[in-house]
């Protein structure tokens, strides 16, 4: 959702923005790995616009259920979409004059 930022409690405003930017510097997190991935496309501030409101819907949820949260882990992204993620660089290598062929780990 593209949009100004500019309704709601301008105190939970600023707090979200600062557990947002204490949560990305945290190296081995969900949002971490989220605020690199969306900073790359839209800039660091609405990226971590974009973490801020992510912790706020983690926070609802966790009082809503009460179940306490569950980190996803700073490869979550790159468990997602796995093969995707195959295809691109095999492609890109492939366009870069290499022959490709994948073979699986055994572990």
């Amino acid at each position: 959702m593209k949009g100004p930022v500019n309704r709601g409690n301008v105190w939970l405003r600023a707090i979200m923005g600062e557990v947002a930017w204490a949560s990305i510097r945290t190296q081995a997190s969900y949002f971490h790995a989220q605020f690199h991935r969306l900073a790359r496309r839209r800039g660091r501030n609405k990226a971590a616009t974009a973490v801020a409101h992510s912790i706020l819907v983690a926070v609802y949820h966790v009082l809503k259920t009460g179940q306490p949260y569950a980190e996803l882990g700073v490869d979550y992204f790159d468990k997602l979409d796995a093969t995707r993620l195959e295809r691109h660089h095999v492609r890109r290598l492939e366009q870069l004059g290499y022959t490709v062929t994948l073979t699986p780990s055994a572990a």
